[in-house]
Order: structure tokens, then C-alpha cells, then sequence
């Protein structure tokens, strides 16, 4: 396929949606990407890591990385990520680090990658004093306790958060997720998994809650990251009603990508505020901060990636409901969604267990995951009945996918502590809550003893 050009113009919609559907690729060619999120911290009084400074910080995080072959990358002469081998490190608003992995056959391949940027991580933070916490939301420090990271969209977005939602900035500068991205065959492929991991996601929300703290204390939530995205911003998160449309398809989640707000423009390094605007009139060369201008297939990635529905068409699929949390946990994620996406028997199985609920009853279950968890009711049955099914169909999945590591194990073995919550109904928020108020006698430091990588 011949490259395309992502500066030139934008003439019609048609180019939009054709640019979707570039990302259907036969089954031999489906790749996982796996990325997280997590908290950095200071050993010395467990405070945030700030960007600069004399101590521990991001930017010398980012410096020491390097040594293993990581590439810089620059923004308006701040070093705010860097590369390597189809993987990046970035920065979060409020200084999360995240790795995007890159796109790869296996979840052992995938996990090794995970495993190794943890070691790096360790040896670099170690030496200067820090440490990294798995958790889906910072447990002890405030919005004003948090640093700020030096990248202009991030201050674009923490201006116009307040005028759309409560919570928008907790979301940008106090969570973290753990993501999976995933392929599809075609646009009917890409439908079916779209529709069935939608229905699904308040069931990862469930399995992975991981964050009941906040400022201190137990915050009421067993994942309080899933809570917060109910308030941030209605135009761009949700639970998308119009996917399970009839006809719906690539052309249609264009349509709906137009609808949302732009938070930015880029234009010769730097980011333009056009927060609010209407990509619609970009299109129509009406913008008013370019006039007659056209967007760019790259303004278009950049506006994609600034909407967050549970789950996130680009030319792949994105997983979006899961808190962050420990090494093993970012491997299950991936293992949950290849299994069900990655073996068409497994993915008939998660269709037909999903496809008669409706639209009042996939948003219950999204709005009572984060508080209940596992013990959410769900028709005569609850959450944990459906998650323990998900979990055999995807169990299943990986057995038959045939992908073995040098021991002859199958991917299947990523599910165990996943499979351990389903068995006992326990999440790891509970865990976490039951060591709270039993042995660690209300002292929440000690999560950054019993959490941190």
C-alpha cells in the first residue's frame, strides 16, 4: 500500500472514513499494544515527582532512561517523552508516566516489553531516590499537590475541563489507566468487537478497580478513576448508544468524532487553542483561528486522540476501562481482550452473551461498577457471574490462539490473577480497603511500600 501523505489537505469526509477503515489488516497481521499509566513518587516524604528540581524528578527520569537506548523527544525545548523500537514514553498531565508499547504477535512479548520497562524504571528511579506506584488513582496527594508537566496541550485541556464537567482535572492530572489496543479484519470485524467490548468494559472496570483512595483516605469507590470519567466531559467519554445502531459503521463514529469539540491545532510545533471549535467548520475551511485553512490527516489523528468514550475507534480499537495497577494485572488486561478478540469462536461467545442487553442497561452497569464492583445486580444475576463467563470465554480464546512461550505455556497464563478475583468476588480495591482497616491501622503510606513496582 502506497504511503500516504497525513499534511496534505482533507478535501471530503470520504477521506476520513477511508482513513478509519485503513486499519482493517488480515487475522496473520492483528498486533497487541499494550500501554500504562503510573504514579512516580519521592522515597524521601512520599510526596509527587515534580517535573524539575534538585531531587528526584520526571525530567531526570526521562534523562536516565536514555542510557538503554531510549530516544529523546522535545517539546518547546522541554523533554517531555522519548522512543524506541516502536514504543514511547510519555508524560501525563500531572507527571504519570506512561508507556506505549509497541505493536507486537503475543501477550509474552508484550509482557516481556512491560517487564523490562519496569526494570528500567526501577534502576534509574532507584538511584535518584524514587518510585513508581500501581494504582488507578493518586491516593494521598491533593489537585494542588500535584505538578503540572510542561506540554501546551495539557494546559489547553486543563482550561476548558472546568466548563464541560466536575471532574476533568482529576481525571487529567490524579488517574491512571492500563489500555489495550487491538485489531480488526474489516468494518463488519470492527463492529462486532466494538459493540461487544463496549458492552464488556463495565466488566474490566470491575475486575481491575483499583483505586479507593484519594487525599488520604478511602474515597466510597472501588475504582474512583471509573467514577470520575462519568463527570468530566459528556461530549467525549461514554458509553457511545449510537454504535449499537443499526448500519453503524466506519462513516458513522466519523460522524460523531466531527461532532466533538477540538481542544487544539498544531501548527510548526506549536498548539493552538481552539477549544470548543468545530472540526465540522475546519473541514469547511470556516475555522476562524485559520481561515480558509483545511485540516491534515495528523490534525485529525490529533483530534481522535483527544476523545474518550470506554472504548476508542482510531485505525485500531482501544480498551479504555481499566484502573492501572501491578505488573501481572497490565499482562491480563491484554490477555482478557485477545483472548475474546483474537479467536472468532471466542468472540461469537462475548457477542452472544452480550448482544440482547439495551442501552438503560449497559449504562447501569457502567454507572454502579465503579462503586460496587463485582457485586453490581445485573438482571437476576450480578457483575461477577458475567465477569467470571468473560473470563472463560477469553481463557478459552488464548488456548486455542496456540501462542506458547519457551516453557510450552499459552498465553492463557496472564488470566490467573484475574481469574482468582472472579473465583473469590474480591477486587483488589477491597484487598487494598481490607489492608486499610486491618493491618495497616488506617496509615495510608503504606501503599507506597505494599503498591509501588
Amino acid at each position: 500500500m502506497a504511503a500516504v501523505d497525513k499534511t496534505a489537505p482533507v478535501e471530503n469526509k470520504t477521506a476520513l472514513v477511508d482513513y478509519m477503515a485503513s486499519g482493517c489488516k488480515p487475522a496473520d497481521q492483528w498486533r497487541i499494544g499494550t500501554e500504562h499509566e503510573k504514579f512516580g513518587f519521592r522515597h524521601a516524604d512520599h510526596g509527587p515527582l515534580p517535573y524539575d528540581g534538585e531531587g528526584p524528578g520526571i525530567r531526570k527520569m526521562l534523562e536516565g532512561l536514555q542510557r538503554f537506548g531510549w530516544q529523546p523527544k522535545l517539546e518547546e525545548g522541554y523533554l517531555i517523552g522519548l522512543s524506541r523500537e516502536g514504543a514511547t514514553v510519555t508524560l501525563e498531565p500531572g507527571g504519570q508516566f506512561e508507556l506505549s508499547g509497541a505493536p507486537l504477535g503475543t501477550i509474552h512479548e508484550t509482557c516481556a516489553e512491560v517487564n523490562l520497562h519496569l526494570t528500567e524504571v526501577k534502576q534509574v528511579a532507584d538511584e535518584m531516590g524514587a518510585g513508581f506506584l500501581g494504582l488507578g488513582f493518586s491516593p494521598v496527594w491533593s489537585l494542588e499537590d500535584t505538578p503540572i508537566m510542561p506540554k501546551p496541550r495539557y494546559k489547553i485541556m486543563r482550561d476548558y475541563m472546568p466548563k464541560v464537567g466536575r471532574l476533568g482535572r482529576q481525571m487529567m492530572f490524579r488517574s491512571c489507566t492500563v489500555q489495550v489496543n487491538l485489531d480488526f479484519s474489516s468494518e463488519a470485524d470492527m463492529v462486532k468487537k466494538f459493540r461487544t467490548s463496549l458492552a464488556l468494559q463495565p466488566v474490566a472496570t470491575a475486575l481491575f478497580a483499583n483505586s479507593p483512595f484519594a487525599d488520604g483516605r478511602p474515597n466510597g469507590f472501588l475504582s474512583y478513576r471509573g467514577y470520575i470519567w462519568g463527570d468530566t466531559d459528556p461530549d467525549r467519554t461514554g458509553m457511545l448508544p449510537f454504535v449499537f445502531e443499526q448500519g453503524f459503521g466506519f462513516e458513522q463514529y466519523v460522524d460523531y468524532a466531527l461532532d466533538v469539540p477540538m481542544y487544539f491545532i498544531k501548527r510548526d510545533g506549536r498548539y493552538l487553542d481552539v477549544s470548543g471549535k468545530s472540526f465540522r467548520d475546519f473541514m469547511d475551511g470556516k475555522l476562524d483561528i485559520l481561515p480558509g485553512e483545511k485540516p491534515s490527516l495528523k490534525d485529525w489523528e490529533d483530534h481522535l486522540s483527544t476523545i474518550f468514550p470506554e472504548v476508542r475507534l482510531k485505525t485500531f480499537l482501544e480498551m479504555r476501562g481499566a484502573d492501572g495497577g501491578p505488573w501481572s494485572r497490565l499482562c491480563a488486561l491484554s490477555a482478557f481482550w485477545t483472548g475474546i478478540f483474537y479467536d472468532s469462536d471466542a468472540l461469537d461467545e462475548a457477542w452472544s452473551l452480550v448482544k440482547d442487553w439495551n442501552v438503560y442497561e449497559r449504562e447501569g452497569l457502567r454507572r454502579m461498577a465503579p462503586t460496587l464492583g463485582l457485586k453490581a445486580q445485573f438482571r437476576d444475576t450480578c457483575m461477577n457471574t458475567i465477569a467470571n463467563k468473560a473470563l472463560a470465554i477469553s481463557h478459552n480464546g488464548l488456548k486455542r490462539r496456540q501462542r506458547f512461550n519457551a516453557h510450552g505455556e499459552n498465553e492463557s497464563l496472564f488470566l490467573q490473577d484475574m481469574e482468582e478475583i472472579g473465583r473469590t468476588g474480591i477486587t483488589a480495591a477491597e484487598r487494598l480497603l481490607n489492608c486499610y482497616h486491618g493491618e495497616w491501622d488506617r496509615d495510608l503510606d503504606k501503599i507506597f511500600t505494599f503498591g509501588a513496582y
